[in-house]
């Protein structure tokens, strides 16, 4: 196993009282929650699948069922507004979202002659026809017509 995710003891008194208490199912008692809040960010953080999570966490069935139960009551969601409350907001940690930034067009893949391609089209499209009938002198139009 990699390197151990944890929560310092300090962390852990901010966040375990946010989570909901878990009660156990039949016969069996709940696991801790800040063992399964562990395993919970070592996913997070390592971008492995469940299977791959480390026994040191639990078993990743029990730690992904909580972790969906937690997820549809907004167990995260409430958790992390309560956390940006009890930060003192500084004004030199904005946010920047992508309406504000702009990739270039190399980051995303595109070729540069295919922009230019592209305007071509684009110009094309939305140009009227050269010729149209009702712009075209009578004389000039077919005697079939």
């Amino acid at each position: 196993m990699g390197e151990r995710i944890g929560l310092t003891d300090e962390e852990w008194a901010l966040i375990g009282p946010l989570l909901p208490a878990e009660h156990g199912r039949g016969c069996r008692p709940a696991q801790d929650n800040r063992r399964y809040f562990e395993g919970m960010m070592w996913l997070a953080r390592t971008g492995a699948q469940w299977r791959h999570l480390p026994d040191d966490y639990g078993k990743w069935n029990s730690v992904f069922r909580r972790y969906r139960r937690w997820l549809e009551v907004g167990v995260f969601d409430a958790m992390l507004e309560s956390l940006a409350e009890m930060v003192e907001r500084d004004p030199s940690a904005d946010m920047i979202d992508s309406t504000v930034v702009r990739a270039h067009h190399c980051a995303v893949g595109i070729k540069r002659g295919l922009s230019k391609q592209r305007r071509l089209v684009d110009r094309v499209a939305a140009s009227p026809p050269n010729s149209m009938p009702a712009a075209m002198p009578k004389a000039a139009r077919s005697a079939s017509s």
